[in-house]
Parts: C-alpha cells; structure tokens; sequence
C-alpha cells in the first residue's frame, strides 16, 4: 500500500479531519487516522468512565496512527509471533477510519475491536490496516480501548468494564459521525478476535448496546468471560496488597502507568503459576482459562448477567451473529512455550483436571487421534475448552431465535512455523487481507486465494447479511464452513466436526 497527502476533508461532530489517499493494489481509498472518541486519560479520567472529546478549530491532522493504550510488549516466544505497538500518549481513545469514498452514502460499516487478553494490543498494528475492507466497498473503523488495570481492574469508587464504556463510546462515536465518512450507521458490523471476540460477545449481552450494531463477528471468542464481582475483587486485593494500598481507586490511582503495568505483570505469572480459585475466585480461575487475572466483570451495569446466559435470556435482539475459532487455537499458547513438550500420558488427566476438563474426557481426545502426542492431545482439548465450545453456544443461543440468523466457521489452514498449525491468531492477515504484511504466523509461502475466501466471506456478511452459506438451525447438523483445509475442497461446508468432543470441555 502506498499513500499520499490529498487534503481530503472529513467534518465530524467535534471539528474538521483531514486525510490521506491509499492505493490499495488498483484501488485507491481514503484513511483518517488518530481520530479521538473520548477525553485525554489524564487524572482522574484513567478510571472513569469515557468522557467528551472536546473539539477544534481548524484542520486537526489525520495521516498517521496516534497514542496506544499503555501496555508492555509481547515477550519471547510470544513476541516471535505477533507484533507489538506502543506508543505513548494521553489521547489513546482514539480510533481510525478508512472508507472508499467520503463523500459516497449507505455504505456497509465494520468496525474492529483488537485482541491481546485485555491487557495488550491496538487497531494500527499492520495486519488490522482496513484499507482492503474499504477497497471492496466497506467503511472500516479500527479503535483502541482501555487495557490491563485501567480497563478491567474491579475498584470501589469507579465504573467497572471501562474497557467495555471505551467500546460503547467509540460506537456511539460511530452513530454519529460514520455518515460523514460515506457508512450507513444503521448498516453496522462489530467484529473482534480474541479478547475482541469476547468484547464482542459481551457487547452482544450489554443492554447499553442497544442499537448500536446490526451484525456481530465473533472471532475466537466466548460467551463466558465475565467475572463476578467478588471474584474480581480478589484479583484487586491481591493487586493492591502489593503496594500496602487500599483496593479503591483513589489507592490506585495514584500510581504510575508503568507502575500498574509492572504490577499486572508480575499478577499475570503469580495466577499463571498458581491459578487456584481460593486464591482469584471461581470465575476469575476458570473464565480466565488460567491466563486472564483482568477482563470484564457482571457489574450490574454493562453487565447484568454471564454474557451467554443474557444470550439465551434474548439479548442481542435482532443482531445476526458469525463466529468460529481456528481448528488448533490453544497451540499457540502452550508449543512455543515448551509446555505441551511436557506432557506425558501420565500428566496427561491431570492436566485437564488443572484447567478444570473433566481427567475422564483425556481418553476421548486421545481416541479420537492415534498417533498424536500427549501434548497434542490437550492443545485439541484446550482448544474446545477455550473457544469452540463457547462458540458454538453463542450460536446456537442466536440461532434459536425466531427472525435472526447464526452462521459458524473454522479456520484450518496450518502454517508451518513452530508446528502451530492452525493456531490462535493465524486468521488475522487472511480476515484483513494483509498477509503481505504479516509474514512472522504464516511464513513465506502463504496459500493463495485463502484470503480471497475468508476475507470475501466478512464483506459479504457486512454487506449483505448472508456470509455464503447456510445458517446454523436448532434441530440440523451443524454447518461449519471450512477454510484452508487441504483435504477439503476450496468452499467446504462440515457438518458437526468432531460432535463427540464438542459437549465435553465447555467453561462455566
């Protein structure tokens, strides 16, 4: 991609932007980038609630990605695989837009909530550029929001979930502005992976979305990770004895942003070793999958109740739902650690019992896969455990409502790099149509015509309602569409892919 200063002018409700024009192969669009939806994070507004922004006179420049929310890089090997973006700065509320024509109107509008476990991560890392959604005719928003202890830490004394707020505020930003850009803000599609996913499935269960968006995009994510209040008050306290403050937020906040962010590491290992629920609480120990100590809380407010159970109540009223996971997510996690190298048949049961899998399910697993190692074993079981099983609830929570509709997929193209397979995250490039950018997952030699697929598939549904094929009906073999599975042929529709294990390894 190439781009250049054209002057290009964009008038939002808080004063006038102006852009730059991207050639996107054959194509060019338009990117306004650093736009602010919220208030500086400074004093008091680190822990409250998203405030104004409060607007300019003149031409406020647009050609280059702003602040990040503070947060620490990835580490080795994590930090081999995915890229890190950090820059520093009080206006990181802040979002981007690139659109095919500003002055064009009724276009399909998608915006993206990154992943990165809450705590990590930021809509202008390269792969997330949106210049191949508004080449094909969507109006992309990529925003920031919120991370670690000041977007997810429970304290007396603040709003709960401001992550989450930081989320409504950008959508409500869109409500209002995306018009301005050529969208159709009644023609809105939310998409996350992730942590984003999950985002997404709460945003889904949040009565203060209402109307907000028409579509939703689960990307690896579930509809579980919310933590009682209780519970994450123990993730507070914990956090706070280490400083001998009170657990409020006027004890906190009188702490530095590298101080918190030290702090949440150093949690981060403590729950990684030792993730017993007398220690972090139930919800926390089990919803955080042994990994997240900070991530969104049933607050009575964004949320009233565990995001799949609001689900099935009928939240989301009216909002068509696409969710998948990739076929070998947890591989990410524990094959370059060394972790899975570990694990024998005899570790094999208490392994799953340690992230709360029934021993029993360990023989199913390995069963179902003569040959694979043990360590194998436990990534597929993690991987359901995690992702798919939460999917697929969130579907089928959707797709039992009369008048709306729920597709699934699986992505399944494996890379060659450290024998990760088709590991958490390898969809990205291929979603966003970027793979050039983003070699470290996929290697050299990535297939051709996969991001054709996946990433046709995303515009069709934002554009459309309808991603390709049939939706998910109560009572029906389940279809899964399938991408990148060699064996399969290119358009591969599955139907029930491992059934047996799907009902084994879900999370409560």
């Amino acid at each position: 991609m190439t781009d250049e200063h054209d002057g290009v002018q964009v008038r939002t409700t808080a004063g006038s932007l102006r852009g730059t024009r991207v050639a996107v192969g054959d194509s060019t669009v338009h990117a306004f980038l650093n736009i602010p939806y919220a208030a500086p994070l400074v004093g008091a507004a680190r822990f409250a609630a998203p405030g104004p922004v409060e607007g300019w006179d003149g031409d406020r420049d647009a050609t280059a990605h702003g602040p990040t929310p503070p947060q620490t890089p990835y580490v080795a090997p994590f930090s081999d695989l995915l890229p890190s973006m950090i820059v520093p700065g009080d206006e990181s509320l802040n979002l981007s837009v690139w659109t095919p024509d500003p002055t064009a109107g009724g276009l399909p509008v998608m915006v993206w909530i990154h992943g990165g476990a809450f705590v990590r991560g930021a809509h202008s890392i390269p792969t997330y550029d949106g210049g191949a959604f508004a080449r094909d005719g969507v109006v992309m928003v990529g925003i920031n929001y919120r991370l670690g202890a000041l977007g997810f830490l429970s304290l007396p004394g603040a709003p709960d979930n401001r992550g989450l707020l930081d989320q409504l505020a950008a959508l409500r930003w869109v409500q209002d502005n995306i018009a301005a850009f050529g969208g159709d803000p009644d023609r809105v599609t939310v998409f996350g992976e992730s942590a984003g996913g999950m985002s997404i499935a709460s945003l889904l269960a949040s009565p203060l979305s209402v109307g907000l968006f028409r579509r939703a995009i689960v990307q690896s994510g579930n509809g579980v990770a919310a933590a009682e209040v209780a519970d994450a008050r123990l993730v507070t306290a914990d956090f706070t004895e280490r400083f001998s403050l009170p657990p409020t937020v006027s004890g906190v906040a009188q702490l530095d942003d590298a101080t918190l962010l030290q702090a949440q590491t150093d949690q981060a290992v403590a729950l990684m070793g030792d993730p017993s629920p007398n220690r972090w609480g139930r919800t926390v120990a089990s919803r955080g999958l042994g990994i997240m100590a900070l991530f969104p809380t049933i607050d009575g407010t964004v949320l009233e109740q565990l995001p799949i159970d609001a689900l099935r109540a009928g939240a989301g009223s009216g909002v068509d739902v696409l969710a998948g996971t990739t076929r070998d997510e947890f591989r990410f996690f524990l094959v370059p650690t060394g972790v899975a190298g570990g694990i024998t048949e005899e570790v094999l049961p208490m392994a799953f019992a340690r992230f709360g899998m029934d021993p029993e399910a360990a023989a199913v697993y390995s069963a179902n896969r003569p040959g694979a190692t043990p360590g194998d074993v436990l990534c597929a079981a993690l991987t359901d455990h995690a992702f798919r099983s939460g999917t697929a609830d969130v579907v089928d929570a959707v797709a039992a409502r009369d008048g709306q509709s729920a597709w699934q997929y699986e992505f399944a193209w494996p890379t060659e790099v450290r024998d990760l397979r088709s590991a958490h995250a390898l969809e990205l490039p291929f979603v966003f149509d970027t793979v050039a950018a983003t070699m470290a997952m996929t290697g050299p030699n990535p297939p051709t015509g996969l991001a054709d697929d996946i990433h046709g598939a995303w515009v069709r549904f934002a554009t459309t309602g309808d991603p390709g094929w049939d939706a998910v009906r109560p009572g029906s073999p389940r279809p899964v569409r399938t991408f990148g599975d060699k064996d399969l042929a290119a358009d591969a529709v599955v139907h029930d892919p491992r059934a047996d294990e799907l009902p084994l390894t879900g999370v409560r």
